[in-house]
């Protein structure tokens, strides 16, 4: 997603987890399915069986209450996500298209998404709340740019959840996830403007803890490896903002010899558009500028900016094919999957 720093975690006293559905299939060695069956539809079980699990639920305390058998019967049709405003003075507003994906993909499986709210500084506001008061089916997870602390949280409870946005804090995570691959997306648009006649081609990007500025990044290391260029030189990392990407461009345009820009976000390349115009240069024909997002800023602005486009749609599609496969207990196979972003071409980037 398209943010650019990481926030504080909140740290909180460690408590160990209450038993949940899972815990007790694991110790009884049935099904998530049998200790259900146990708790709703006794008669469908063996006595042998239902014994075992019984005396299981009682040993460690097992007391699930209405919301949580829901989560576990599908009864809700509810899909929770937590949603984040835009930030203020950024063209970031991507949620907006990718949530209309998501509702739309979620439809078609009979399941409604349930928007909620948390505080900013903690990632994991707002869930708990919501497991204990509102019945959800499960929860797709957006805001992995932070880490990944909703993911120990939500499987300390037995939620079921899927993730867009990878594990990066935890490679070996055994949650489903689909993410962007911001590399690609760094790598095509360097090698676009290199296409295009530039040499020195300098990258605007977040602070080094932002991970998905860092990924973007790389792709623009990879693509100018072996150009001879000093790439510290060519690198400044900002903040999301518009005018410190423009004070910024005036900083490496002052090199003289730099022709293009690679930017993390549109935001950033619209910074430099700005400069551009304040140095009466033309976007194109005399600086290459391509941003990161395809926002509706990119499609509006003068002269039209290039930028990489991330499939959300295809993310969401994704992550409602392997919700639906989580839900029903079945295998998901690849518990990761990265998509592949693609360049839209405009005339900030064209010579001709």
């Amino acid at each position: 997603m398209g943010q650019s720093t990481s926030r504080p975690v909140v740290r909180r006293a460690h408590h160990s987890p209450p038993p949940t559905l899972a815990t007790v299939a694991d110790a009884a060695g049935v099904s998530r399915q049998t200790v259900s069956n146990a708790l709703n539809n006794p008669e469908l079980l063996r006595p042998e069986t239902l014994s075992r699990v019984q005396e299981v639920i009682e040993r460690l305390g097992y007391s699930p209450n209405r919301a949580a058998r829901q989560l576990r019967t599908r009864s809700s049709h509810l899909v929770g996500l937590r949603f984040e405003q835009a930030q203020e003075g950024t063209s970031n507003a991507l949620m907006d298209r990718f949530l209309h994906s998501l509702v739309e993909a979620v439809s078609r499986t009979g399941h409604h998404v349930l928007l909620f709210a948390g505080a900013p500084e903690d990632p994991l506001d707002g869930y708990d709340d919501l497991l204990r008061s509102t019945a959800v089916d499960a929860f797709v997870v957006t805001d992995t740019y932070a880490g990944t602390p909703q993911a120990a949280f939500l499987q300390s409870r037995g939620a079921p959840f899927v993730a867009f946005g990878r594990p990066w804090d935890d490679p070996d995570a055994t949650h489903a996830w689909v993410d962007v691959d911001g590399a690609h997306g760094g790598r095509i648009a360097t090698e676009h403007l290199r296409e295009q006649g530039h040499r020195r081609i300098a990258w605007l990007g977040w602070d080094r803890s932002s991970r998905l500025g860092e990924d973007r990044r790389a792709g623009w290391k990879a693509a100018m490896f072996g150009s001879g260029e000093d790439l510290r030189a060519l690198s400044q990392r900002i903040d999301d903002d518009l005018d410190a990407a423009r004070m910024a461009a005036h900083r490496l345009l002052d090199d003289g010899g730099v022709t293009g820009f690679v930017c993390a976000s549109d935001t950033l390349a619209i910074g430099v558009l700005h400069a551009c115009a304040e140095r009466d240069l033309r976007p194109g024909a005399d600086i290459g500028v391509v941003g990161f997002d395809d926002s509706l800023a990119a499609q509006v602005t003068w002269p039209g900016l290039s930028s990489v486009r991330q499939p959300l749609e295809e993310v969401a599609v994704e992550l409602v094919r392997i919700l639906h496969l989580v839900l029903a207990h079945k295998p998901i196979g690849e518990r990761g999957r990265l998509l592949a972003p693609r360049l839209v071409v405009r005339r900030s980037s064209l010579r001709s």
